[in-house]
């Protein structure tokens, strides 16, 4: 896994964890921007490991 993509799925499970402790403590606007940002973070995880698997040569297929 390419280290961005590493990278951003740290900043996806922080946000997620940052949205919970926000709900229950009672901050729902708060918590909306938390889960905007782990979505965020999540569809440029994707895209990281997507470009890195595109990037790399086909190898051979062994029958």
């Amino acid at each position: 896994m390419p280290r961005l993509a590493v990278y951003a799925l740290v900043v996806c499970l922080l946000a997620v964890a940052a949205a919970v402790v926000s709900f229950v403590e009672g901050s729902v606007l708060i918590g909306v921007v938390w889960i905007l940002l782990a979505g965020l973070s999540s569809n440029m995880t994707w895209y990281y490991v997507r470009r890195d698997r595109a990037s790399r040569p086909e190898s051979p297929v062994a029958n």
